[in-house]
């Protein structure tokens, strides 16, 4: 092993591969383990960017990655990041620079950045394309300071409303999962890796399942369910986006903690699902390995088992890969081939981000200029995040001279609507840290009061979203229409505020033409109802929340239910009887506006549930994909009117509901009979508005495959159009479905495409089944590898 580096992978003409291959013969088996570990930045530097006080002794076998570094000022952070990569660059032995990481699950989370609705949010919108607009510029922002990976999509199918992450996610619909799991990869990766920032998958596999609803627990699925159902988003984006990095899930997959399981994060995810990249562990994972699931009994015996796996990058900082990895080698107990590997992935990832001939981010940010990159589509994702789940035509409000009562927690929080993996609600909760406070996210409870101080401006969290981002809450949004605005809290999320607040509450709601109450949310720290680490066994609206409704009931006057949500809440019977509910996500700056415009009319509420909403607890799991003769998709039994002998089996609202202040018809169906398993099958229905209002609907598409042998969906989402119609126009939707979109794995455990009777409906959400159909899969047995499957339908809108 030479002492210093001959550069002949500098040279840019060789392929990424090659360049890898031979900077891995000059590495040191203490150089190869370090570079599949990380380090914090304030161990390498001051938040000044001068040394920090362990640098040199970091540099001598230098890291390869670089954790979640942000700051209020994107200035500071170029010059951090700038002052880290010239410490790799410049003052260690063969000057490969660190691969430096931030979450943008809904932009990027970092001081100086406009911040979008909450994944749950994105999803109600059905516009994947905008997805990829947002990504697309988080790429170019990401870039310009200096990070190259971003821990994010969430692509977990959340099935389990109790789960605390559910926002984070696209909802319980894999095939909508997949839509935009696709979409922000692609936007975040771009056409060439070279000027794109790496997107991680999170978290492989069956998180979004976990026992009990319960962050961390076990995933327990069959081998069907868990490739046919929660591989799904991940592979489309591995085989239509090229996906480069995945990150394991913290939970047990069949009794093997995910992150050493080679069944799970080899034989599945690569040779199985054709994943090329590398992986990146979740924080804190190996060491849990040892300490929580109890599956290993040292650090070393960790390292062995998780390297072995095909866990290539141990975050956020080393507890098995660094020194005791090099021991596992130096003993005899783990081949260095597989240290090797994983070296490889790392090193050709950074060769295909350039980083060695650029590993620079930009010397200067014009501040005032990228605060205002992506107002407007902010701004529009939070529109059409908006869903209205009921109105007996109260919607839209006059703006006449209104007097509008204003009650809730939402009611003059704006703080509130940046909920966990929004960057000022990271920052709270950092600082929260510094104060003494827990906080439940894994792998951040380390409070760093020195650091933090320097790289945190003084602001309270509502002082924070109103500077910096005009973010208002939900009655000033309102004044905006209103004649008159009274509000009142009423209750805090959880709690409520005495007899004094329930006077007010009584006063206000006499006073008021129409009332409009709120919701609910917090990151990982402080009162909260969702989040990480933040789980609920029952997921009923909060008593207290409750108890402002019964006291707007009470009164006798109309009133409008506003529920600031990220998961699915039970609703009791006050908040079902209101006038009108409206849904909407965590909805960033523009959350509380895009209410606002929807209860006065100024837009036309166009989102859908990207989840079911239970009558209670005790149905879940309740989403509409749900096997035939399963769950709610079971016959009622004879001698009963309902499944359960206190309810319907069926949710209160399903998956893609969302109404709208015009009507919408469907009609004129045209579908090919029959497709070889080879084939495209064309679907095909005419789209009309015959209201008096421009307005938009989502088109979706549900089919159900005939198989042999196996229980398959009862249906599944095959496809979606989301439309714009002025009043009286009729557009023709169009879906271009490939039989090799309707593989699963057979009664042979092949997963194939079979002849079979295929049925289908085309509606406004999963029950509405306005135009039905079949058509026959002819010919023989298509068996699939992951190549040649096909994940998404064509679908386009013509004028009729």
């Amino acid at each position: 092993m030479s002492t210093a580096s001959s550069h002949r992978h500098r040279d840019v003409h060789l392929s990424a591969d090659t360049r890898a291959a031979l900077l891995l013969e000059e590495m040191t088996l203490e150089e190869k383990c370090a570079q599949l570990t990380a380090v914090w930045p304030w161990k390498l530097i001051d938040a000044d960017g001068a040394d920090g006080e362990g640098a040199d002794e970091f540099l001598k076998t230098p890291p390869g990655h670089i954790p979640a570094m942000s700051a209020d000022d994107p200035n500071r952070i170029a010059r951090m990041t700038g002052a880290i990569q010239r410490q790799f660059v410049t003052r260690t032995r063969l000057g490969i620079p660190a691969l430096i990481h931030q979450e943008a699950l809904n932009g990027l989370m970092a001081g100086g950045h406009m911040v979008f609705p909450t994944a749950i949010g994105l999803a109600a919108g059905f516009s994947p394309e905008l997805v990829r607009e947002m990504t697309d510029l988080i790429r170019r922002q990401m870039r310009r300071l200096g990070y190259g990976q971003a821990l994010s999509p969430v692509m977990d199918v959340a099935l389990d409303p109790r789960w605390g992450r559910v926002h984070e996610t696209y909802g319980e619909d894999p095939y909508l999962c997949a839509a935009f799991s696709v979409a922000y990869t692609r936007g975040l990766q771009g056409e060439n890796l070279s000027d794109g920032v790496i997107a991680t998958a999170k978290h492989f596999l069956g998180y979004g399942l976990a026992s009990g609803g319960i962050n961390l627990s076990a995933y327990e699925g069959g081998d069907r369910r868990t490739r046919d159902l929660f591989a799904y988003p991940f592979e489309a984006a591995i085989q239509l986006a090229g996906l480069r990095s995945v990150m394991n899930s913290y939970g047990d997959v069949d009794g093997v903690p995910a992150g050493v399981s080679r069944e799970v994060l080899t034989d599945l995810l690569r040779d199985t699902l054709g994943f090329e990249g590398f992986v990146s562990s979740d924080y804190d994972t190996v060491k849990q390995v040892v300490t929580r699931q109890r599956a290993a009994a040292t650090p070393g015996e960790a390292a062995r088992l998780a390297i072995t796996a095909g866990l290539d990058v141990e975050l956020p900082v080393p507890f098995a890969y660094g020194e005791a990895l090099v021991e596992e080698v130096r003993s005899g107990r783990l081949d260095e081939q597989a240290v090797d590997a994983c070296v490889l992935r790392v090193l050709r990832a950074k060769f295909e981000l350039g980083l060695f001939e650029n590993p620079y981010p930009q010397e200067h940010i014009d501040v005032a200029a990228i605060a205002g990159e992506g107002r407007e589509l902010s701004a529009e994702l939070a529109r059409r995040a908006v869903v209205l789940v009921e109105n007996d035509g109260i919607l839209p409000l006059d703006r006449q001279g209104l007097t509008v009562g204003v009650i809730g927690p939402h009611a003059d929080a704006a703080w509130l609507q940046f909920p966990t993996y929004a960057y000022p609600s990271w920052r709270d909760a950092v600082k929260a840290v510094d104060l003494g406070e827990a906080l439940t996210m894994v792998g951040g409870e380390t409070p760093q009061t020195a650091w933090n101080k320097a790289i945190f401006t003084s602001e309270d969290s509502d002082t924070f979203a109103r500077e910096r981002y005009g973010t208002r809450p939900l009655h000033e949004e309102i004044a905006e229409f209103a004649g008159t605005v009274l509000t009142e809290p009423g209750s805090t999320l959880t709690r409520e505020l005495g007899e004094s607040a329930a006077e007010r509450v009584a006063d206000i709601a006499a006073r008021s033409d129409v009332v409009a109450l709120g919701g609910a949310s917090l990151w990982f720290n402080g009162e909260r109802t969702e989040g990480e680490g933040s789980d609920s066994a029952d997921i009923a609206l909060p008593e207290a929340q409750t108890r402002l409704a019964e006291a707007v009931a009470a009164t006798g006057k109309p009133h409008v239910v506003v529920l600031f949500q990220g998961r699915a809440y039970t609703l009791p019977e006050v908040v079902r009887r209101a006038a009108a509910i409206v849904v909407a996500p965590y909805g960033g700056p523009f959350g509380p506006k895009a209410v606002a415009e929807v209860l006065f009319g100024a837009v036309n509420p166009s989102g859908r549930l990207p989840y079911s909403i239970p009558r209670h607890t005790g149905q879940i799991p309740v989403y509409h994909h749900q096997k035939s003769g399963t769950g709610y998709r079971n016959p009622i039994p004879p001698g009963t009117s309902e499944l359960y002998l206190d309810m319907p089996g069926t949710p209160l609202y399903t998956f893609g509901h969302g109404l709208s202040y015009t009507d919408f018809t469907l009609g004129d169906l045209t579908c090919d009979p029959e497709t070889g398993t080879q084939g495209t099958v064309r679907i095909a229905t005419t789209v009309t508005n015959t209201g008096a209002t421009e307005g938009a609907t989502v088109v979706q598409l549900y089919v159900r495959v005939n198989t042999s042998g196996v229980t398959r969906p009862a249906q599944q989402l095959a496809g979606f159009c989301r439309v714009e119609l002025i009043a009286g126009e009729a557009r023709c939707v169009t879906f271009e479905l490939a039989a090799a979109q309707l593989g699963y794995t057979n009664a042979a455990r092949e997963f194939a495409v079979e002849p079979a009777k295929v049925d289908f409906f085309l509606g406004f959400d999963a029950d509405d089944r306005r135009v039905e159909g079949t058509f026959e899969l002819v010919g023989e047995k298509r068996v699939l590898t992951s190549a040649e499957r096909s994940f998404l339908s064509e679908a386009a809108a013509e004028h009729a």
